[in-house]
């Protein structure tokens, strides 16, 4: 009983921070390559992705503007790795390498300014509480932070240091707390109802463009998520999709709002994956947006591509003693 309203409270507390963090929609995709499960004691796991974004819409409010002459593409690649402390306790990090581009076209004469690098990481720590929720159900508690490792000084080609959104890094240390939940049913032990909240509350640089200070806004992500399994061609495959609700308030320079940033958006992830092998998946999946409403005039995301690979190590098995 306890337990229950621990979760019941945490969850309370997530929602009613209603305002956000997040990083900007062309930057590294953290928030939604976090969360692999948690197996028995000593399992450990390896995650390599890419991840594309394109960003070649432009909106204002709700309204989509007639105007495709700015593209923003941001290319990641992903390391995710986690290592179970216990049965249910594990510790989990990601590590990235990006590249930015934004591609501005005025009659015709195209200006390119783009950036490549180690990105910032993010460590968390996870515990999962079994059937909370009744049979066939978890909970998983997060509290992690993200670790400025990417550069915010890269220039230009003219030597002048870019807007904070195209840096690799952020240098400031953000704050993630996450809740999870699944539930599977008696009807069809495969199909799997799950739900996951984050919330990045981000920190500022202090030291942007030398003399000034920058805060991304606070991000709040809810996802829901539809999974089932079949046996295809002797392969197990799991196909899923996902609905997810991201709200972003503005970014700070020098502790006053900056136009322009911030904003609501809701996507659909489809997903399909495969077990090559009991321990090694295969994964691809897409972003595709269903509804915007930013702040001021704003590039919003136009789709967004993710494909990866997952092994899993399973720790060695416990030799019994034999009774003579």
């Amino acid at each position: 009983m306890c337990s229950k309203f621990f979760i019941f409270l945490v969850a309370f507390v997530f929602l009613i921070k209603s305002n956000a963090q997040t990083c900007c929609s062309g930057g590294i995709p953290l928030s939604n390559n976090l969360g692999l499960p948690i197996y028995e004691k000593g399992t450990i796991q390896v995650g390599l992705s890419y991840d594309y974004n394109n960003l070649n819409t432009l909106n204002e409010g709700t309204s989509k503007l007639n105007d495709n002459s700015r593209l923003r593409v941001t290319h990641s690649i992903l390391i995710n790795s986690s290592y179970s402390i216990t049965n249910n306790f594990s510790a989990e990090g990601l590590f990235t390498w990006v590249n930015q581009r934004r591609i501005i076209t005025q009659f015709d004469n195209k200006n390119l300014d783009n950036t490549s690098g180690v990105g910032d990481a993010v460590i968390l720590m996870k515990y999962n509480f079994n059937k909370v929720l009744g049979p066939y159900s978890s909970v998983l508690l997060g509290l992690g932070a993200k670790l400025p490792l990417g550069s915010s000084t890269e220039k230009n080609k003219q030597g002048i240091v870019l807007n904070a959104d195209l840096q690799p890094g952020s240098k400031a240390w953000d704050i993630i707390y996450w809740l999870s939940s699944s539930k599977s049913f008696d009807f069809r032990p495969s199909f799997i109802f799950s739900t996951r909240f984050t919330y990045r509350e981000t920190g500022t640089n202090n030291s942007y463009l030398e003399n000034a200070s920058y805060k991304f806004g606070n991000e709040f992500q809810v996802f829901l998520a539809f999974s089932d399994q079949f046996l295809l061609f002797k392969s197990i495959v799991n196909p899923s999709v996902t609905f997810k609700y991201r709200n972003a308030i503005k970014d700070k320079i020098d502790g006053f709002d900056l136009d322009n940033t911030g904003g609501d958006w809701v996507f659909i992830i489809p997903t399909f994956s495969v077990a090559i092998s009991p321990n090694f998946n295969f994964l691809i999946k897409a972003e595709l947006p269903l509804y915007s409403n930013v702040d001021g005039t704003q590039l919003t995301p136009t789709y967004r591509l993710t494909s990866g690979l997952l092994f899993k190590i399973k720790p060695r098995p416990k030799l019994g003693r034999i009774n003579i």
